[in-house]
């Protein structure tokens, strides 16, 4: 009764702060007075942009759950983000109450081998972040957002219920592992729906034609990844802990509960959101611009852009798109966008499979010069995705007791995570304002000088995990215990340098990458790219399993051990942790030149 106790004051305690934690605390940390008392347009009226008129009804052709349109007093803001936070928080809370000590579960409980936990988890880890393009089209073509946010959220639900039996239920026998494999893949799918949508949903609650909506717009990537983070905190200390002291089945449960209150707290807010009608579907669009092209293969582009077609309103051609300027690049796609003498003369300019208005083309060639800086988040994931798994593997070996009081190793995690809440405050109020004074941006780094650095210091945390690793291995060999699966009398918090170099880059690349992707997108493409965005860390996780493998295959011939066998005492854990490194030093190399070539969208 008093685990039942602590269950549920937890999760009351954790909604109130939460709200309190939004509505007042954080509020000093960003220089935004609107968020002093949320859901107070007035706020900035006699502070900021004075004079600017405001509309009764949003001018970004949002509309209520209903089709109509919608009164900017009565919803969308703040007033109706903090239901989408929460939601990301408890969803994020119950994701990571899985992923951080999945890898302990299946070596401790189902008794793998360490490359089999880490390759398992990798690949289920990747399948979470790749089903978000499932998602994203869903929502761009059919449902829209919120429908998808919503039908995904159920799916997940079920998943997590399914984990929760599989765990709790010994009787199942040899369909416990089958029930897991069901319950984890339900999750991975129900993701897709939430990731590739929440993040543009919230933003979508900012009107894009008031410049006061759009200022608020600003800090919302900020809260949204405070709220990741708060819930990942919750579920790194807490969960991990009961799922490590108390019971397995009791630890999915509880991540279970907070799912279910991550539905429900959505689907609250219902009435007070903004809705974007879905577009068709983007793909399509790029395979009329494609094929429209090379129909007019024997055109040429003239040299005056104006002489492109273009519709003359002031809206894009695609719905809910603003119109995008002519670029001179990938000059080829252009003649989808001629006219042919047969279409002046006859007037008919409605096949859009042999005509394209500028903005279509230039969506496609928005797309075509995202994916290369998208490729380079791939090694940046793969070095993230060791947090859940080499790095446990790691800490297992070491010394966890501090004191009297055991460590679980997932709760190193923990570091990352304060990592990120505390210096995400410093780097708003401190490091922004004393850059912007060089640079001259509005946001100290742009986005993708932001994402650079974050790059480059994912490299200092492979070689600290490296070095670790390396004085670990020779500790094992001082103390004759090479051949020996014992922890090495060092202690684990030696690995908090690792986790801290971590969550610094996460504070960098990752929201970089979030604000990035959603600004560079065409209006219609934002859930596409920001999965996408999420694809490039399903690759990441891909990628590391993919190198585990290989390693494995190459390291193990002629009976050898291996470079990360059962037993890492006997292994080279370091040698791998050295690879990441050096593949992550180039990848920065690489991002570097692609930014410097990047050319950013223009709307009109």
């Amino acid at each position: 009764m008093k685990i039942i106790y602590l269950i549920f004051f937890f999760a009351k305690l954790n909604i109130y702060y939460l709200i309190r934690l939004f509505q007042v605390k954080f509020s000093v940390w960003f220089d935004w007075r609107v968020l002093e008392k949320m859901g107070m347009e007035d706020v900035v009226e006699d502070g900021l942009l004075q004079g600017e008129s405001c509309d009764l009804y949003t001018g970004d052709g949002s509309t209520d759950i209903k089709g109509n349109s919608v009164l900017k007093q009565n919803t969308g803001n703040w007033k109706a983000c903090i239901f989408i936070l929460g939601t990301e928080c408890c969803e994020r809370l119950a994701y990571f109450g899985i992923s951080t000590n999945l890898v302990t579960y299946f070596t401790h409980k189902l008794h793998q081998e360490n490359v089999s936990a880490a390759r398992n988890v990798t690949i289920w880890q990747g399948t979470c972040y790749f089903t978000p393009l499932i998602g994203a089209i869903v929502a761009d073509s059919y449902w829209g957002r919120y429908w998808t946010i919503t039908s995904f959220s159920i799916i997940y639900f079920i998943g997590m219920c399914a984990l929760t039996l599989s765990a709790s239920v010994p009787a199942l026998g040899p369909a416990q592992y089958a029930v897991l494999l069901f319950g984890l893949y339900l999750v991975a799918f129900g993701t897709g729906g939430i990731k590739s949508c929440v993040s543009p949903f919230g933003a979508d609650q900012f009107d894009d034609t008031d410049s006061k909506e759009r200022i608020k717009k600003g800090s919302f990537f900020n809260w949204f990844y405070f709220a990741i983070y708060i819930g990942i905190l919750v579920s790194t200390t807490f969960l991990v802990w009961i799922q490590d002291n108390a019971g397995w089945g009791l630890g999915f449960g509880i991540a279970a509960l907070f799912m279910g209150i991550a539905l429900v707290g959505f689907v609250s807010g219902t009435h007070l959101y903004r809705f974007q009608k879905p577009v068709g579907s983007p793909f399509t669009r790029m395979c009329q611009t494609l094929v429209a092209s090379c129909r007019k293969w024997n055109l040429e582009v003239p040299e005056d852009s104006t002489l492109l077609y273009e519709i003359h309103d002031r809206s894009s051609a695609i719905e809910g798109n603003l119109k995008l300027e002519h670029t001179d690049t990938l000059q080829c796609l252009d003649k989808a966008a001629v006219l042919s003498d047969a279409e002046r003369s006859s007037g008919d300019l409605t096949n859009p499979w042999t005509l394209c208005s500028v903005s279509q083309v230039e969506e496609f060639k928005t797309m075509i010069h995202l994916i290369p800086l998208l490729a380079t988040g791939i090694v940046f994931s793969s070095v993230y995705a060791q947090i859940s798994t080499t790095f446990v593997e790691q800490g297992m070996m070491m010394n966890t007791t501090v004191y009297s009081f055991t460590i679980p190793p997932a709760s190193l995690y923990t570091f990352d995570v304060i990592a990120v809440l505390s210096l995400l405050p410093i780097y708003d109020r401190v490091i922004v304002p004393i850059v912007r004074k060089f640079t001259g941006e509005e946001k100290g780094f742009n986005e993708l000088q932001r994402m650079g650095i974050g790059l480059f210091i994912s490299v200092l945390c492979m070689l600290a995990a490296a070095v670790l690793e390396t004085l670990r291995l020779q500790l094992a060999k001082d103390l004759d215990l090479v051949h020996e699966k014992e922890a090495v009398p060092l202690s684990i918090l030696w690995q908090i340098p690792q986790y801290l170099f971590m969550g610094t880059a996460e504070i960098f690349t990752y929201i970089g990458q979030l604000q990035f992707f959603y600004e560079q997108a065409p209006d219609s493409l934002r859930s596409l790219c920001c999965a996408l965005a999420l694809f490039s860390l399903s690759l990441g996780y891909y990628l590391s399993s993919f190198l585990l493998t290989i390693v494995t295959y190459f390291t193990t011939k002629d009976g050898k051990s291996g470079w990360i066998p059962d037993n890492l005492n006997e292994g080279h854990l370091d040698y791998f942790f050295w690879l990441l490194g050096a593949l992550s030093l180039l990848n920065a190399l690489v991002f570097t030149f692609l930014a410097i070539k990047f050319k950013q969208k223009k709307s009109s």
